[in-house]
């Protein structure tokens, strides 16, 4: 009987900046022999289309393969979610650079590795967070730290004068590179 079980690729980097981690994720899905590979390149928290069209391409005995886990899930909570989406097609989840180790999830150990490093991940993200805050508190305390320049806000004049020119919300904030929301501040 003919195996059936295809194996579909995710890569994806939080910007269009990030060229070679992008490529070289690509070279490696490739090399495990993934027949079709979904590519983006947005954050994390932004909607990820072809990540929804990955999973909704999974059929039973699929594996969803990805070659690192932080390119696919936020959190804890996210990489849940995502492996229920997942399990409930009746594929499975492949991480490849996991140290020496490929992680599977269609088998129970691979599902308790995936568990511990998903957590351990977000441990490190916690921790990280906090030293950022604490390092912030301390700048800010030395007087060093003065936080991040409203960049919109600098264009206040030029909103204000697109506006009584007649020039609508729309061009002004594509025009100027700004969201609805900062338009909107601008004209406070």
């Amino acid at each position: 009987m003919e195996n059936t079980e295809m194996l579909i690729g995710y890569a994806r980097t939080s910007t269009i900046d990030q060229t070679a981690g992008y490529e070289a994720q690509v070279v490696e899905l490739e090399a495990y022999d993934c027949e079709r590979i979904f590519k983006e390149q947005v954050s994390a928290v932004a909607s990820r289309d072809e990540l929804t069209r990955s999973i909704d391409m999974l059929r039973t005995g699929d594996k969803l393969v990805v070659t690192k886990l932080d390119r696919l899930a936020r959190n804890v909570m996210h990489m849940g979610e995502l492996l229920q989406l997942i399990e409930a097609k009746g594929a499975g989840l492949v991480i490849l650079s996991l140290g020496s180790e490929t992680v599977d999830t269609s088998t129970a150990t691979g599902k308790l590795i995936l568990n511990m490093m998903v957590s351990v991940a977000q441990f490190e993200r916690e921790m990280m967070k906090e030293r950022q805050i604490e390092g912030i508190k301390r700048a800010k305390a030395e007087g060093k730290y003065k936080g991040r320049v409203p960049t919109a806000m600098k264009q206040a004049d030029q909103v204000k004068a697109l506006v009584e020119a007649g020039v609508t919300r729309v061009l002004v904030m594509e025009q100027l590179g700004m969201s609805k929301a900062s338009y909107y501040r601008c004209l406070k």
